[in-house]
């Protein structure tokens, strides 16, 4: 079900490129009638797009809404990630996702990030 979704989201957004483009020629021909569809196509399209976005975040896991609702969260550095150790001492209860696990793709991460309580 989430690759249809996707895949409809990639559908539509091409779609929406599509549409980009005619709307310049229209622009400089000066055809009010057809720009006006356009428009009125394009408005449909974002709406139906950010609907789609919106049934994807609900439907992201409990553990992902859990970790999407902490307090804090930010990217783990290159230095931080070659010594986890130190790290997960110093900030009790972080939660380290990467982004090539289950998790982190359903989450849509590019990369590794932590969540905590308190700031780290």
């Amino acid at each position: 079900m989430k690759e249809q979704e996707k895949a409809e989201i990639k559908r539509l957004s091409d779609q929406l490129d599509a549409l980009n483009h005619k709307e310049q020629p229209l622009l400089d021909a000066g055809d009010a009638e057809k720009l006006g569809e356009l428009l009125r196509e394009k408005d449909k399209l974002l709406a139906e797009i950010e609907r789609l976005k919106g049934v994807r975040v609900q439907k992201l896991s409990k553990e992902a809404q859990k970790l999407q609702q902490m307090p804090f969260s930010r990217a783990i550095t290159k230095k931080e990630q070659a010594d986890m150790g130190t790290l997960k001492k110093t900030a009790r209860g972080l939660i380290v996702v990467h982004p090539m696990t289950a998790l982190g793709r359903e989450m849509g991460l590019t990369e590794m990030t932590g969540y905590a309580k308190k700031a780290f």
